[in-house]
């Protein structure tokens, strides 16, 4: 759980970034927050999770 909030803050700060940089427009930040939203409640949630935990643990490992 603490891994999946990590990543939603850090993704959250990227977007804001993008959107205050004007390198994203605000239509598309929607969609981006949108897609995640909806993808989060789809079958894939569980395989991005355990692919995104992996990651991390293998960067823990260097």
């Amino acid at each position: 759980m603490v891994v999946t909030v990590s990543l939603v803050a850090l993704f959250g700060l990227v977007l804001f970034f993008l959107l205050r940089s004007r390198a994203l427009g605000a239509g598309a930040a929607f969609i981006a927050a949108g897609f995640g939203f909806f993808l989060a409640s789809t079958g894939a949630a569980k395989p991005i999770n355990t692919l995104a935990a992996s990651l991390i643990e293998t960067v823990q490992k260097l």
